[in-house]
């Protein structure tokens, strides 16, 4: 078979299982991702052995060692996943909840009730956690899944996901609603883009250009972000050394993650005592500074910064900042450049504080907090499968509850439409 039949019998197979799992009850589910958090465990040597391979490859090819990093599943790493397994076995099951009900004047009783999205698709880079993650969310939410992971963790995650339908199989849930496209090839990508009438959604997760892909090329909807432009507004109001604490956090405990900082902004009232001591924390901590011209005043080791810093996401020890004469301008700047997924303001000021979270509108608006709180389960979803700043549908990390939909129910008596 070509790549379109393969395709097309994956998203077939996917579509029924689909309907399986939207009947299938909360213990079932609980019991298969119990179940494959122990496989997982006591497979070790099987899945090292796969992973070997995707390691002896990346290597042979020269890939940078943190990418190569990114592909071991290591047993602190393989802890983590079932770990993360049996967290998600315990949330609420979100399907069949009734979110909420009202009674119209002819005495219908209108309410919502929650289901699943139906088949899942998810394009992924890099890591084989993802396969794991990602198809312990599904099932809870009574999804089927259509994994595809990239190339360089092609064995593992083949092998992760044998796992997974065994765990299927045996707790009586169907084989194909965990499926991976088992090829490498581009093409066959392409052809899975194409199946709206069996994928309900595609939730891509990698780099921008990975993202912008998948966005053209789909024909269902697309769960997404680009990349995370995130900022901190330090206010005239506020408390310096917690403010220092937050924005070293915010850039150094991990740079290269989407919810690390990457602009700076601070109010003109505090810049020439903060900043000066901030660049010194910064510059500790081997952080590169690209300021605009007040803070290369204040600051004289920064550098000049260009109209494109302003919109980077470096993923890496470098930081843009910006001296602003005001909130309002701080809320311009961030409306401009930002990409609508976490910024947060530092100030001791309740009311500033309030108009800050009611007029930037990101995925996740913080107060006197470090951006690196946008996270599924540090924000206790137990999970997500990735942080969208589509808006529609899901806004923000997207954990059990976000891979689900809500269908309109309604209780009568015999009403009649007059």
């Amino acid at each position: 078979m070509g790549y379109r039949d393969t395709m097309t019998a994956m998203g077939r197979r996917a579509r029924e299982a689909a309907h399986l799992m939207a009947k299938a009850g909360a213990t079932v589910k609980e019991a298969f991702l119990e179940q494959t958090a122990d496989r997982i465990l006591a497979e070790r040597d099987r899945i090292a052995q796969a992973n070997a391979r995707d390691i002896d490859a990346a290597e042979a090819k020269g890939l940078p060692k943190a990418k190569v990093d990114r592909l071991r599943l290591t047993d602190k790493v393989l802890k983590e996943m079932t770990d993360g397994l049996r967290q998600v076995a315990r949330l609420p099951d979100p399907v069949g909840q009734i979110t909420s009900m009202w009674t119209r004047p002819n005495g219908l009783r209108v309410g919502r009730m929650r289901i699943p999205l139906g088949v899942v698709g998810i394009i992924y880079e890099s890591r084989p956690n993802v396969t794991v993650d990602a198809a312990g969310l599904c099932i809870k939410a009574g999804n089927a899944v259509i994994l595809r992971g990239g190339s360089e963790a092609f064995h593992s995650n083949r092998c992760l996901a044998q796992i997974l339908q065994e765990s299927l199989v045996e707790t009586g849930l169907p084989e194909a609603a965990v499926q991976v496209v088992e090829t490498t090839d581009r093409e066959a990508v392409l052809e899975l883009l194409q199946l709206e009438d069996y994928i309900d959604v595609m939730i891509p997760r990698g780099g921008e250009e990975l993202i912008r892909f998948v966005a053209e090329n789909a024909r269902m909807p697309v769960l997404k972000h680009y990349k995370g432009v995130c900022h901190i507004y330090v206010d005239e109001r506020v408390d310096m050394d917690m403010a220092e604490r937050v924005c070293l956090n915010a850039k150094v405990q991990r740079p290269g993650v989407c919810n690390a900082m990457e602009t700076l902004l601070v109010h003109q009232g505090v810049a020439p005592v903060f900043l000066p001591r901030m660049a010194e924390a910064f510059y500790r901590h081997g952080v590169e500074l690209r300021g605009c011209p007040e803070t290369c005043r204040l600051v004289p080791q920064c550098r000049p910064a260009t109209e494109d810093d302003w919109g980077a996401e470096y993923l890496d020890l470098i930081l843009a900042v910006k001296v602003v004469p005001s909130m309002d301008e701080a809320i311009e700047h961030i409306t401009r450049y930002g990409s609508s997924h976490t910024e947060a303001i530092l100030t001791e000021d309740f009311h500033r504080a309030m108009r800050f979270i009611q007029e930037v509108q990101s995925s996740l608006v913080l107060v006197n907090a470090s951006t690196r709180f946008n996270d599924g389960y540090q924000l206790g979803l137990g999970a997500e499968i990735g942080i969208s700043t589509s808006r529609l549908h899901a806004f923000g990390p997207m954990g059990v509850e976000e891979l689900t939909t809500t269908k309109f129910i309604a209780f009568g008596t015999g009403q009649l439409r007059q």
